[in-house]
């Protein structure tokens, strides 16, 4: 059969573009399998001087920050196996060569002992051997020492500024030897604790801290540990950029004492306080100041001369001192008095100002100590 020249010009036209077509896509498709293949490497300018610094300080403490779970005994009710279940978690470090770790009273509180695992995953049991609740404070010893990571190095809270970079390790929500920085954002806090005690004197950052990071070390940018991280402010329960830490030096008062003694034993003057009789007294009389109620036989106060309240045969109240300031530090509450003296120690001399019958004086007092 003869076929049209004008047919076969246009079917000729037809696989050519088809030829073209296909062409094309081979072209393409191969250009896209190149682009599909792993891209070139960048070259690396290394870390800048800051994240070496801050790279250096973790790989030095990590190993010497652990992971503490307390565990509970439950029973099987059918097969009557004991088992022990996970009750809390926290995060501790260790402070010296003796396998003593410091974290927080409220990870521990209620058990003897607790599990804690290293960096390397290694398990070991520690025992508690002190704690102290009024300053979220604890101590454990593992009870295998071999090969254990060196102690962390302490500064001082006196040197801290605000501003200034700090560093948190910690196992939020368990994951473990977690790192979040952020800067010193405030002094001397307060806050008021669970069961409506209050701690005071506190380090505020905005260091990312969320449960599970309680007991770990704040550190400072020579990797120093300046505070215990202990609480956070949050409407949710999660970090909210507001943090707490119990300065290094609270800790360094009070853990030589737990670790000897098993609890902690703070200077006292033997009086007796009470905040309502004292705002009620004071508010009336226009003074500042904490009343004096009594004043135990012996004690520092009362070899230091200071008076207490009293009622006269005729039932007439004779007011005691006010204690106005111990060294020159302000005092209106009674809360102030016990965090002043928790600074200082067995057979330390303060100087008290006080205000008696209206008029100022000053006397001094060698402190004792009471559990």
């Amino acid at each position: 059969m003869q076929v049209n020249p004008m047919v076969k010009n246009i079917l000729w036209l037809l696989i050519g573009a088809s030829l073209v077509i296909a062409a094309v896509a081979i072209w393409n498709n191969r250009a896209e399998g190149e682009a599909a293949q792993p891209r070139t490497v960048g070259k690396s300018l290394g870390f800048s001087s800051e994240e070496q610094r801050i790279i250096d300080i973790f790989e030095r403490n990590s190993p010497s920050v652990v992971y503490i779970t307390t565990t509970q005994r439950v029973v099987n009710r059918w097969t009557r196996d004991v088992i022990e279940q996970p009750s809390g978690t926290g995060t501790g470090f260790i402070w010296d060569k003796q396998g003593h770790i410091v974290t927080n009273n409220h990870v521990v509180e209620g058990f003897k002992s607790a599990k804690v695992r290293l960096s390397d995953q290694r398990i070991f049991t520690a025992d508690v051997v002190g704690v102290s609740a009024q300053h979220d404070l604890a101590v454990l010893k593992i009870r295998e020492r071999k090969d254990i990571p060196p102690p962390v190095q302490i500064g001082s809270s006196r040197e801290l500024k605000v501003g200034q970079t700090v560093l948190a390790i910690g196992n939020p929500f368990g994951l473990d030897h977690t790192l979040t920085t952020g800067i010193l954002s405030a002094l001397g806090r307060s806050i008021e604790a669970e069961g409506s005690s209050s701690m005071a004197d506190l380090i505020q950052t905005d260091a990312s801290i969320n449960p599970g990071n309680s007991g770990g070390p704040l550190l400072d940018s020579s990797g120093r540990v300046i505070g215990v991280n202990a609480a956070i402010y949050s409407p949710s329960g999660a970090s909210a950029g507001i943090g707490f830490a119990i300065p290094i030096d609270t800790v360094n008062r009070v853990v030589p004492q737990l670790i000897q003694n098993g609890h902690y034993v703070r200077p006292i003057l033997g009086i007796t306080m009470n905040d309502d009789v004292s705002t009620r007294v004071s508010e009336r009389l226009g003074v500042k100041g904490v009343l004096v109620l009594d004043v135990a036989p012996n004690s520092p106060a009362a070899k230091a001369g200071l008076r207490g309240t009293a009622l006269t045969q005729n039932e007439e109240l004779v007011l005691g001192d006010f204690i106005q300031a111990i060294d020159g530090k302000p005092i209106t509450k009674s809360s102030d008095l016990i965090t002043i003296l928790d600074g200082y120690q067995l057979n330390d001399t303060v100087k008290l100002s006080l205000l008696r019958d209206s008029r100022p004086i000053e006397v001094e007092a060698q402190l004792t100590l009471q559990k």
